[in-house]
């Protein structure tokens, strides 16, 4: 991820807080969460988190976990949300990164996976749980 440099946040920050994003999905039984490093291919940011739901309450709600969980961790807000009216494409634009929560069916038919394709995997650990927000 080499782009955050140029932004202000560190790298070892943006890692945390897309893993974070990831997890946080996770926990709500988000399907097929990957993280990709998108820095080399975008000067606009640097990763890009996927994931989806099988219905448009959980498209909500997993966008709301993962705000939820960024913030919570001592990450930014997001700088623009899209999606929340339709619920089936959500995009949640942190500046650093961008998190895609997908209707199932969405995402199939944009498949960014395969239009990211030559972007490495960033792991992230799913068997870890985001930290509970304290309310």
């Amino acid at each position: 991820m080499a782009n955050s440099k140029d932004k202000g946040a560190t790298l070892d920050a943006i890692r945390n807080w897309v893993t974070t994003a990831a997890r946080a999905a996770s926990d709500k039984k988000a399907e097929g969460t990957i993280v990709l490093d998108v820095s080399d291919v975008l000067a606009i940011t640097d990763a890009f988190v996927i994931t989806s739901g099988s219905n448009r309450r959980q498209v909500l709600t997993i966008a709301e976990e993962v705000e939820a969980q960024v913030k919570a961790s001592g990450g930014p807000s997001p700088i623009r949300v899209e999606g929340l009216t339709d619920a089936q494409w959500v995009l949640l634009d942190y500046g650093d990164f961008v998190v895609h929560v997908f209707l199932d069916e969405v995402r199939r038919f944009y498949d960014l996976e395969r239009l990211w394709a030559d972007s490495p995997v960033i792991e992230w650990d799913q068997g870890v749980r985001a930290a509970a927000v304290v309310e």
